[in-house]
């Protein structure tokens, strides 16, 4: 049984460390904020100013003047911060941010990332995106394995203009999670009822596999 973008972000939760900054990019990566483990001491980043982000708000409970960089509507923390994008990408240039979670268009098997641009449709540009890949201690991808034509989005090359080069360490899609190693993705577990075999049918890139392959624990 393929994974919802819930479980998705669930998943990715289990990646996080006590002390952790880090920042949620657009789509499913913003879905995490809900999922940080009980007890644990993580604080979130946002581009547009924000140190200190929590969950989503419930129905009725919305500030409008609280956003995220996708002006989604969020909550704060006690001790929380608010500064300027100037102070924010300093943050993110100087690799304060230990972990961030980015969607994807297409990733690469050298662990190159697309994720801002299809040529032909109109965007609002790269936001910060570049500035993350580039600075991030840790990048992990949170996207669907295949795009809406059933096309693999797991690549020998990226066919979309890039956002980074050799970043991405490790990806998180509804039918696995794979770690970039020497030129490959490596599969490290799969989800619950995936056989391996749909997944190397749906990974167009170099995949390998190692013995038995665990089934993802949520």
């Amino acid at each position: 049984m393929a994974l919802d973008k819930y479980q998705i972000a669930q998943r990715i939760s289990n990646e996080l460390q006590d002390g952790y900054y880090v920042n949620l990019g657009i789509g499913i990566p913003t879905l995490v904020a809900n999922y940080i483990p009980k007890g644990m001491n993580v604080v979130l980043q946002s581009e547009n100013g924000l140190l200190g982000m929590g969950p989503f708000p419930f129905e009725g409970e919305e500030d409008a003047d609280l956003i995220n960089a996708g002006k989604q509507t969020i909550t704060t923390l006690p001790g929380s911060a608010f500064f300027d994008s100037a102070m924010s990408f300093g943050m993110i240039r100087s690799g304060k941010v230990d972990l961030t979670v980015l969607g994807a268009m297409e990733v690469s098997e050298n662990g190159d990332i697309a994720n801002w641009k299809i040529p032909g449709k109109m965007v609002k540009g790269m936001g910060g995106a570049m500035d993350l890949v580039a600075s991030a201690k840790n990048i992990i991808v949170a996207m669907m394995h295949t795009n809406p034509k059933g096309e693999s989005k797991l690549l020998p090359e990226c066919t979309l203009p890039l956002t980074g080069k050799r970043c991405v360490k490790k990806i998180v899609t509804e039918l696995a999670v794979l770690e970039l190693v020497n030129g490959s993705f490596k599969l490290l577990e799969r989800a619950p009822g995936v056989s391996v075999e749909e997944i190397q049918q749906k990974t167009a890139g170099k995949l390998i596999v190692e013995g038995d392959i665990p089934e993802m624990s949520l």
